[in-house]
């Protein structure tokens, strides 16, 4: 694997997002929110699949059930690939017809922790919520236009949640219970270098961003340093996975979204799936108890 990013998947993604790692079946999950699109990819054998959700899609997740929760414009549902149902689990913000959701992670407990935002990109209707046996209940953090994440540490400790549009990650602690504790801001992206999008941590405790407009991803260590910029072909990276057999692989999923004739023909690859080697591991994934 090159350290250089490479397109492992030519999708052309209006809005792709959320790449996942699924181990019990070896391959990587992740959405076209804007094309309401489930994807899968093996890279072993190199078989690509999609199954098309019946509104934009923000995030897919893999479930003690041997299912998936997805999070859909109208809320939490359970997903199944068998026969490609969706059955609504939890609908937080239906009096928000206005919203959707747009990321989301396992913490080490099983819970689900996810995130909305106003579909216009301009209301700041969007809150973080928490997913665990059953229980679906806002964190109480500030609400902001654009959401993403969260991640969360290995310890199940620390919570890394981003304000896209304030192009700044904050970082607040947990409680045993998942109760947000205290907040404070942990990077903020200067400009020129585009919006914070996405965040996952590695097995090193470090965290990596994509960066919409920016032509890369980055990793920062607990401290908030930045310790490495990896620059790809195209302009909108949405969000870092790790995966394969030593989640050694990382997998970068971008978009097309905003960009013009002219960017996407110096752009071909926009939207598409990328790989490169990261140089560290990814922390182990976690299946939600939902």
């Amino acid at each position: 694997m090159s350290m250089e990013p490479q397109s492992i998947l030519s999708v052309g993604a209006t809005l792709g997002e959320g790449p996942v790692w699924v181990a019990r079946d070896a391959a990587l999950w992740f959405v076209d929110i804007k094309e309401h699109r489930i994807h899968r990819f093996d890279p072993a054998g190199g078989e690509a699949r999609h199954w098309t959700a019946p509104a934009q899609v923000g995030w897919i997740l893999p479930t003690d059930d041997g299912l998936f929760a997805v999070g859909l414009q109208s809320g939490v549902h359970r997903f199944d690939p068998a026969d490609g149902s969706f059955v609504l689990l939890h609908a937080p913000e239906a009096a928000l017809p206005g919203n959707r959701q747009n990321d989301a992670t396992v913490a080490p407990d099983g819970a689900i922790w996810f995130g909305s935002m106003d579909d216009g990109e301009e209301q700041a209707s969007g809150r973080f919520y928490r997913l665990h046996k059953g229980l679906c209940a806002d964190t109480g953090l500030p609400p902001v236009s654009i959401t993403n994440g969260p991640a969360v540490s290995a310890d199940g400790r620390t919570l890394y949640h981003t304000d896209t549009l304030g192009k700044r990650i904050w970082r607040s602690s947990l409680g045993e219970d998942g109760a947000v504790l205290e907040s404070r801001p942990f990077v903020e992206i200067e400009d020129g270098a585009g919006y914070p999008d996405g965040p996952t941590v590695d097995a090193e405790g470090c965290l990596w961003t994509g960066l919409y407009g920016g032509w890369a991803a980055r990793r920062y260590d607990p401290a908030g340093k930045m310790m490495r910029e990896v620059r790809f072909p195209v302009s909108n990276i949405t969000k870092i996975a790790f995966g394969g057999p030593d989640l050694r692989t990382a997998y970068a999923t971008s978009a097309r979204k905003g960009l013009d004739m002219t960017a996407l023909t110096a752009q071909p690859l926009a939207g598409d799936l990328f790989a490169f080697d990261p140089g560290v591991a990814g922390a182990p994934g976690t299946i939600a108890t939902i």
